[in-house]
């Protein structure tokens, strides 16, 4: 029965989007997101549903779309330089076999989010696709949400759709995605076409919130608080009673730590002590580990090249037990010296150092930093405009920068330097970038074609035949 929805529901987009072929696009996007292939028992899990999409949105963008003025945006120019760098990487790399097996699925993010700003031609495009990304995500985080509430989740414990652990499917990842996600929820709740604001609307986007907050909660990811405050601190940044707003925030928190669960707060609590806590201390020495290795290598390992690592650290005893000394009933005093081998960088930066080398990492950060920029740049052009189709252009750059930024603090401690939700928000940014351009560009020839026309009658004078 769950197969038969799935396929019944994507054959009914697929149906609607060939009398309009940008909507593929966003079909593409939900395969991407929610990955119903992989949510399915068999009747789509052996089907490249990936690939038969995207090629049908590729072939709907070149045989039915205008593509008359359309750009070309430099970051989609860097993306595309980093894209070719990360294929000679590959070909270099460390461990082939794993390298090969990465390279699979970051080539097709990173071409969809190439492709995809060459069809936002329109405000209406644009707002669609921030709908689908805004809604696909909430598949997961709204039934993650209910699940929290309901029984509290648990570190590793929380399970949204299937059980697996990875992609947007994992804690960290998720609880991340899920705060950033909540400047794009408020934009749509106020400016959107597509459902109009009304209390219908502002309902769902409230309690859509709420369950985005629960996620970090029921995932017990520590990024995930990390990101609340990243987000607590941005909307203090325009808001007019700050003061007032900041010790709403306080209170509010003060008042749910009661309500929480008691491994929640047991776990958040580690942040105190890093040299004490061993997911912290090995990405300490994971760190070290990469700064060491791209200095004999500045280009460089490729995909997964931290498998190749082997790390030696101290671990500080805070007089509690760890999970090992529990299971063989022992108890050591003082620091444990710990070996491990093959750990994952813990952190976007470093896995772009580490993988792809310094030019790498600079190609990445030239990307997502231009994004910032770009926004920065949009903002303050519309802010005070008084033009009424316009003044949805500045909320929506403010909501994009603090989605992407509260995704590059939330990035320093997860490795999710090539995750397609996040180069969809890049993509996003580019569309909204290049149609705002386009925009001005026809505005400032409108009033040089009316002079040229003006220019062109005959003059008038007293003795004119005219007369």
């Amino acid at each position: 029965m769950r197969d038969l929805v799935f396929v019944g529901y994507l054959l009914a987009l697929l149906f609607i989007a060939f009398k309009r072929p940008f909507l593929f696009t966003l079909v593409y996007a939900y395969v991407d997101i929610v990955a119903p292939q992989r949510l399915s028992y068999f009747m789509l899990n052996s089907v490249p549903i990936s690939m038969i999409v995207f090629a049908l949105a590729f072939l709907g963008f070149m045989v039915a779309d205008d593509k008359k003025d359309t750009r070309f945006s430099v970051r989609q120019g860097l993306m595309v330089v980093l894209l070719l760098y990360c294929f000679y990487t590959t070909i270099q790399s460390v461990v082939p076999e794993s390298a090969w097996t990465k390279w699979d699925w970051v080539w097709k993010a990173m071409i969809f989010a190439i492709f995809l700003p060459l069809t936002l031609r329109t405000k209406l495009r644009i707002e669609a696709l921030a709908l689908f990304m805004v809604l696909c995500a909430g598949t997961l985080i709204i039934a993650g949400g209910i699940k929290t509430a309901v029984g509290g989740g648990g570190y590793g414990v929380l399970i949204m759709q299937i059980d697996v652990n990875d992609g947007l499917f994992e804690g960290s990842t998720i609880s991340m995605v899920a705060i950033a996600i909540i400047p794009l929820l408020l934009w749509l709740s106020k400016f959107g076409t597509i459902f109009p604001p009304d209390w219908r609307v502002r309902l769902f986007a409230g309690a859509f919130i709420f369950a985005c907050l629960l996620i970090p909660i029921g995932t017990q990811a520590r990024t995930g608080l990390v990101c609340i405050a990243v987000l607590v601190v941005l909307l203090l940044r325009f808001n007019k009673h700050r003061f007032l707003y900041a010790g709403a925030a306080v209170t509010l928190g003060l008042m749910s730590i009661p309500f929480l669960p008691q491994s929640f707060t047991d776990r958040m609590s580690t942040l105190e002590n890093v040299e004490a806590d061993e997911s912290a201390a090995t990405r300490l020495a994971v760190w070290r580990w990469t700064i060491d290795y791209v200095k004999e290598n500045p280009f460089g390992g490729g995909f997964d090249v931290y498998l190749s690592n082997r790390l030696t650290y101290d671990l500080a005893d805070d007089g509690k037990k760890a999970d090992w000394e529990i299971e063989y009933d022992v108890e050591i005093e003082g620091p444990v010296e710990v070996v491990d081998e093959g750990r994952a960088f813990h952190s976007s930066y470093f896995e772009m150092l580490g993988e792809q080398g310094f030019p790498g990492l600079a190609l990445w950060l030239m990307i997502h930093l231009g994004g910032l920029w770009r926004m920065e740049v949009l903002r303050r052009r519309y802010k005070d405009t008084r033009k009424q189709s316009e003044q949805w252009v500045a909320p929506l750059a403010i909501a994009l920068q603090h989605g992407h930024i509260i995704y590059l603090v939330g990035a320093l401690f997860v490795g999710i330097a090539y995750q397609p939700f996040v180069y969809m928000l890049v993509a996003l940014q580019i569309g909204l970038d290049t149609y705002m351009t386009r925009r001005s560009n026809e505005a400032k020839w409108r009033p040089i074609a009316k002079k040229v026309a003006l220019s062109a009658r005959p003059s008038i004078t007293a003795g004119s035949k005219a007369w």
